[in-house]
């Protein structure tokens, strides 16, 4: 598997499409991908953000919302049991992160827009895929990455080297963005570079909260240098993978329930059974009745032996499985869920006033992204349980933050082991596995990356094995 270190352009994710999510000039011929330009690989790239939320395979089975428990399997329910411990880090590495490796060094076209915006784009999304594999398996490759042949077996740099290298990666490209000079093939925000900067102090952001337990200090000065860089402001900016009316670039839950006529995926217990007594407007969109028209969430982790009856459960929400349903990455509402939980840790200034202020709108946010509707809403901000309360801010901000991230599992997943909420047990009948804290290593990387893996393992900041149950750095007990 030395394709993770020789780095070959997954130029075929672009050519395979054939359809109208690109330019036309984005068709390129696959037998001449040195041709491809920048933004055409920013693009591969950012085609690949839909996979995300399952096994960084659109075929695969999803394992990251088990993780936070807001699905059940009704069928083939090993995911939900923790049985799978290694994870395959080498797509993400030869795919859409070889490409932003490779966009930025060819990014000199102007003719596709200033070359800056180009670069600071592709190191926007490449610091956001490298958050995502630092946070699932903690140290990997990383300043010898992307090396080609030059370097078949880099080592593996500690989680904390490289958020301290992703955050001046972000301060890089905030600073590089040029007002009003559109990149072409973007498939996200089509070229607005005010959105993309913004995502990037977003995201800058969301990496300075994972801090709070592991160095606040430095994680309260990241936090305000992002906000003060300008954060997103509405529910416009959100970084949404939107999927397309054809089979190729369709949903995954549209492939999985349609196409595949599987109906193996049910909102799970713990998320109904906290929504419904609430009488949330999110869980009509989330979940759908059974037959009798009732919401009735499935048990986590159940045995495979055991058969569920489908038309006593809700299966996910009709509206999260069309053809075209988007895919929500980075959003205002995180951020201001992200502002209410600094302004109770006293990061930034207004202490609970202003935890009030931000947590009471991103609920508001939250509901107008997933329902397009404040219909509910006043009753719903005037539960008791729902009302900001100082005493339980930190709970309140972090039970709502998991709602709002239903379906983006491994956001989901790394925001309860940050924080402990919501208190969630781990699947039952599964030889009293914990709920996972990391995903192991790659198998291949024993004999492949032998010494480096091993040094990596030993490095643990908190020990344990290659397994499940090792934390991550910013994990601390």
């Amino acid at each position: 598997m030395k394709q993770l270190y020789i780095g070959l352009v997954a130029i075929f994710a672009l050519t395979a499409t054939g359809c109208n999510k690109f330019d036309d000039d984005i068709n390129i011929n696959p037998n001449n991908p040195e041709k491809a330009s920048a933004t055409q690989l920013i693009a591969s790239a950012q085609q690949s953000l839909s996979n995300l939320g399952s096994a960084f395979d659109k075929n695969a089975s999803p394992y990251g919302i088990h993780y936070p428990q807001y699905i059940s399997g009704t069928s083939f329910t090993e995911n939900s049991r923790y049985n799978t411990v290694n994870f395959n880090f080498y797509p993400i590495y030869a795919g859409p992160l070889m490409d932003l490796t490779e966009a930025i060094r060819l990014a000199n076209n102007p003719n596709e827009g200033p070359i800056p915006n180009q670069i600071a784009v592709a190191t926007v999304l490449k610091a956001y895929y490298l958050w995502h594999v630092t946070d699932r398996w903690g140290a990997v490759p990383y300043t010898e990455a992307f090396q080609g042949r030059g370097n078949f077996t880099p080592k593996y740099d500690s989680q904390q080297q490289i958020y301290d290298g992703l955050f001046k990666s972000l301060d890089e490209a905030n600073a590089a963005f040029i007002a009003g000079g559109i990149i072409k093939n973007d498939i996200i925000y089509s070229g607005d570079m005010a959105k993309w900067k913004k995502l990037g102090n977003t995201i800058h952001m969301l990496m300075a909260l994972r801090l709070s337990k592991v160095n606040p200090v430095k994680g309260a000065e990241e936090f305000n240098k992002a906000v003060a860089n300008g954060i997103m402001e509405k529910n416009e900016d959100n970084f949404t993978y939107v999927h397309l009316v054809d089979e190729v670039n369709e949903n995954f839950w549209y492939t999985s329930f349609t196409r595949k006529g599987r109906k193996w995926f049910a909102v799970s217990k713990p998320v109904v059974d906290y929504m419904q007594p609430l009488n949330d407007p999110r869980l009509p969109v989330f979940a759908d009745k059974n037959v009798a028209g009732n919401y009735v969430g499935l048990e986590y982790g159940l045995p495979g032996s055991v058969t569920v009856v489908i038309n006593n459960i809700s299966l996910l929400g009709s509206a999260l499985r069309q053809q075209n349903s988007p895919v929500y990455l980075v959003t205002y509402a995180q951020a201001l869920f992200a502002k209410a939980e600094a302004a109770k840790l006293g990061w930034i200034p207004g202490g609970d006033a202003d935890a009030k202020i931000n947590y009471d709108k991103a609920i508001e946010q939250s509901i107008l992204q997933w329902t397009n509707s404040s219909a509910g809403l006043a009753a719903f901000m005037a539960k008791p349980e729902i009302i900001y309360n100082p005493a339980t801010g930190i709970r309140q901000i972090a039970e709502q933050r998991w709602i709002h991230l239903f379906m983006h599992g491994y956001e989901g997943w790394a925001e309860w082991r940050r924080t402990g909420y919501p208190l969630l047990s781990p699947a039952p009948n599964n030889n009293n596995l914990a709920i996972p804290r990391r995903e192991g290593y790659p198998t291949q990387e024993i004999s492949i990356n032998g010494a480096n893996y091993d040094a990596a393992v030993a490095a643990f900041p908190y020990g344990g094995a290659d397994d499940l149950n090792a934390r991550v750095w910013w994990d601390k007990p």
